[in-house]
């Protein structure tokens, strides 16, 4: 278990608990959870701020576990598939759960989920035929986008709601449409793999 595997772990462990803090009711477990702060009469929930905190430390890692890998060259399959377990786990699920608590549209995690599903069916379908499939830059601002965008809901899109600016909404927006665009371009660029039969 090398440095960035250990990084990635760490990643999918803080989703955990983010999921965990996000799901459970504490109220009925008899614990009260205060309010946050109030800025220009707008009150922050605690318990987004502390999932918000941990999301931000998780993205890091996400950013430190590949840079670390790719400069020591420590890249491994493992690795690899560890990662893509952690970014999902981390990203959709605080999606899913942000739109079943009303908080975003819930098109945004079913398109991004669909979107994944499928580039993810093209890179094993490239994998079998013995083709690595790189990420491209639309998939990557789509992900700094999206996790921008989380960040914002959970501190109450502060502090550009002080001027009815809801950037926050605007990037998972954004996002949305860029995951549509890497999508397609992903397709475009391994459809060969996809439909000939002889690729090798």
């Amino acid at each position: 278990m090398n440095l960035p595997n250990k990084l990635t772990v760490m990643r999918l462990i803080l989703s955990l608990i983010i999921i965990a803090i996000l799901c459970i009711p504490f109220y009925s477990l008899g614990l009260e959870i205060p309010e946050g702060p109030t800025i220009s009469g707008i009150t922050l929930k605690i318990d987004y701020m502390i999932a918000g905190i941990i999301f931000i430390i998780a993205s890091l890692t996400d950013f430190l576990d590949g840079h670390i890998a790719r400069k020591r060259g420590l890249v491994t399959n493992t690795g690899k598939m560890l990662d893509a377990i952690a970014d999902k786990v981390l990203v959709n699920s605080v999606l899913i759960i942000l739109a079943a608590k009303g908080e975003i549209n819930a098109i945004i995690p079913v398109i991004i989920v669909v979107r994944d599903i499928i580039v993810n069916a093209i890179k094993m379908q490239a994998a079998s035929r013995g083709k690595v499939v790189a990420a491209i830059g639309s998939g990557k601002l789509k992900t700094a986008t999206l996790m921008v965008g989380v960040v914002l809901v959970f501190f109450g899109n502060m502090p550009f709601e002080i001027w009815s600016l809801n950037i926050a909404d605007f990037l998972l927006y954004l996002a949305t449409i860029l995951s549509i665009v890497s999508m397609i371009q992903y397709y475009n660029l391994n459809k060969s793999l996809i439909f000939d039969e002889n690729s090798k």
